[in-house]
């Protein structure tokens, strides 16, 4: 509460003085005291003890003198040690790391996204930069965005969203999972992902998006294919499993993908073992036997 002066006389204007060293370098001390105010207030709001409430303050009042009577760097130097003395002072009063709830992670991120978090049990929960934790998180391949939120006095909460993974890709001697939007996933185990579409050939992570939800909805074709090939970074391949290979134009995939629909539903091409059909040619489809060396050509029409 304000206090109130009774009988004073009218306020006489100060004379202006030069700051001197002293007052300057006490502006450390008063952002010190701030934040260790802050602290404990927000411990107070959880239910610190008299006696623990009584030591933080005492730690923030000596802390704050010492702060103040520094000079130069000596005092940035003291106002960090202030605030780590007040952190240790409410982790020994019960404000310490116990619990990290982690929200969102697929088992095979957790340890990744953990160790990233780079927290520890009975750290002093209240000298833990949130920011800090969420910038780190952010760069670990799993993680899409993140909050990393306080629950005084002793839990952190990891709520992630984890990058959607789209397929396995083998390039230049490597395979990695790649995400949504194609970029590599690198602390996926492209092991632990069989159920993924496997592509192949540079350019073939960028182009992905954009052919596999059409190979998505055809089952009897999943369920036959093997690979996606990249063929000089304009057109698909499609490997099946047989070892046969399926020709996709560079232009009018899905048209090409629904002939291939009718044939196999006419003549269910995809299980005669074949070598080679050709779909590029919009007006004919071309198909090789494994027996011959000549192609077979399919009027495209009706089929």
């Amino acid at each position: 509460m304000p206090a109130v002066v009774r009988g004073a006389g009218p306020a006489r204007s100060a004379p202006r003085t030069r700051t001197s060293a002293k007052q300057s370098n006490a502006r450390p001390a008063a952002k010190s005291g701030s934040q260790a105010a802050a602290k404990l207030r927000a411990a107070q709001g959880v239910g610190l003890t008299p006696k623990g409430a009584l030591i933080a303050a005492a730690a923030v009042l000596i802390a704050g003198i010492g702060v103040t009577l520094a000079t130069g760097h000596r005092a940035e130097q003291l106002s960090a040690a202030t605030g780590q003395a007040i952190d240790q002072r409410f982790a020994a009063a019960g404000f310490a790391l116990k619990t990290i709830h982690l929200q969102g992670a697929s088992p095979a991120a957790q340890a990744d996204i953990l160790k990233a978090a780079g927290v520890y049990r009975d750290q002093p929960i209240l000298g833990i930069d949130l920011e800090a934790v969420r910038q780190r998180l952010l760069h670990v391949g799993w993680v899409k965005d993140v909050r990393v939120i306080r629950l005084l006095p002793d839990t952190i909460v990891l709520a992630v969203e984890e990058r959607s993974m789209l397929a396995v890709w083998e390039h230049g001697g490597k395979t990695v999972v790649i995400d949504a939007a194609g970029a590599p996933v690198t602390e996926a185990d492209p092991g632990r992902f069989p159920g993924l579409p496997l592509i192949v050939g540079a350019g073939a992570n960028e182009a992905a998006a954009g052919i596999l939800p059409a190979i998505a909805s055809r089952p009897r074709l999943l369920q036959h294919l093997e690979a996606l090939v990249r063929v000089d970074g304009r057109r698909w391949d499609l490997r099946l499993k047989d070892g046969a290979i399926i020709q996709l134009p560079a232009v009018g995939e899905e048209a090409a993908l629904i002939q291939l629909d009718q044939l196999d539903q006419r003549a269910r091409v995809l299980d005669l073992n074949l070598a080679r059909i050709d779909l590029r040619d919009p007006e004919m489809v071309a198909v090789r036997p494994r027996e011959t060396s000549a192609p077979q050509e399919v009027p495209a029409e009706g089929a």
